[in-house]
């Protein structure tokens, strides 16, 4: 009677362990620079302006190819509309996008400039802390003098 039950569940031992990174996602790097963060995110910047300038010329191309009516039947007509029509809203998705980053620029020089405030009030915070204590050993050194 003293023997547990025995079961063919199996009960882990621990947890498993998470992994938050996209598969195949290379882990990120802790030991960057604050020059290279900038411009790393300066790199990623460039890349969506480009490729959503590259949508927009595009676009445009496209727009214009579909804008000539030569001899066309209604199907053909229609036909074209259509793709004018999803060829204009992949247009506006661009723009959109390219004024969110705009926006998004914005921010993180506004975050920037803060983070530079902070840093140099930080910095003068120093300074002054450590001129203090300087000050102190001074003032401790002159009145051990006088004391002798």
């Amino acid at each position: 009677m003293s023997d547990l039950p025995q079961s063919d569940v199996s009960r882990p031992s621990k947890l498993p362990t998470a992994n938050l990174l996209p598969h195949g996602a290379a882990p990120l790097a802790i030991e960057q620079t604050s020059a290279e963060y900038l411009e790393a995110v300066e790199e990623d910047w460039n890349k969506r302006v480009d490729v959503e300038i590259e949508t927009l010329a595009d676009g445009m191309v496209d727009l214009v190819n579909l804008a000539s009516i030569n001899n066309k039947d209604k199907f053909k007509i229609a036909q074209e509309t259509f793709q004018a029509q999803f060829r204009a809203e992949s247009m506006i998705r661009a723009a959109n996008s390219l004024l969110s980053i705009v926006h998004s620029m914005k921010l993180q020089l506004l975050l920037s400039d803060e983070a530079q405030i902070v840093e140099r009030r930080d910095a003068e915070l120093a300074t002054t802390l450590q001129e203090k204590e300087e000050s102190k050993a001074k003032v401790a050194e002159l009145l051990s003098r006088l004391l002798k």
